[in-house]
């Protein structure tokens, strides 16, 4: 399923909202009506929390089915919410906290930033259970801005190179496209949420962009 609706008043649904196709992590105050859209669209359990007790969700963790990577500075009893649902949790060690604007990933690999440190990328490889390529894309670290990977495709910054594009293939193992959404946002990392069943994209989102997020995420697929 493939929506187009504004869900946090602006186009960067994917900087406060985390789906893998298990669940969606949303903010507290995420209106029901809303968590309830991102529910059917993605066939997924809503869980309500905050990482470092901000409702930058999608900014700050990155997660697949295997696990979650949050914010070196998660709290306490964010991390016990996480592991209370069945979540293999882990902080990521240095600097950095918004681990989700550097870090794409699905269930067969990831790409990170190579700003990372060695034990950053081993913590992430450990918990999200993928091997983790390190590389710029189009010049830029915040790779998980400027990708949305599922385990069905992905689609990257319509200023991708072809040659990155194909690096993604390998490392995700899937097919993808570049696109833009939002009429012309390049970051459509952070301004859609997706998983394997479905999307919610940038509300002012064109009919061509959407086709193209929908042949790049996989949903022409036969058995979608």
């Amino acid at each position: 399923m493939l929506k187009r609706v504004d869900i946090v008043g602006n186009p960067n649904v994917g900087v406060f909202i985390l789906a893998t196709d298990d669940l969606a992590i949303v903010p507290y105050n995420l209106l029901d009506e809303k968590a309830e859209i991102i529910s059917q669209t993605l066939d997924v359990e809503v869980v309500k929390s905050s990482i470092s007790g901000s409702s930058l969700i999608g900014s700050l963790a990155v997660a697949n089915s295997n696990g979650i990577v949050v914010s070196p500075h998660a709290l306490d009893r964010e991390v016990k919410q996480f592991e209370d649902i069945g979540l293999k949790v882990a902080t990521i060690p240095g600097k950095y906290t918004a681990v989700g604007n550097i870090v794409a990933a699905n269930d067969k690999g990831a790409i990170a930033s190579p700003f990372l440190s060695p034990e950053a990328v081993e913590v992430i490889e450990e918990t999200l259970d993928v091997d983790v390529k390190t590389s710029h894309i189009i010049g830029s670290d915040i790779i998980g801005s400027l990708i949305k990977v599922t385990n069905r495709g992905f689609l990257m910054s319509r200023n991708a190179l072809k040659s990155e594009v194909n690096f993604a293939c390998e490392v995700f193992g899937v097919e993808g496209d570049i696109g833009t959404v939002g009429k012309g946002i390049p970051l459509v990392g952070a301004c859609i949420i997706a998983n394997s069943n479905g999307a919610i994209v940038a509300k002012d989102s064109t009919g061509p962009e959407m086709a193209r997020v929908e042949e790049a995420l996989g949903f022409l697929d036969d058995d979608f």
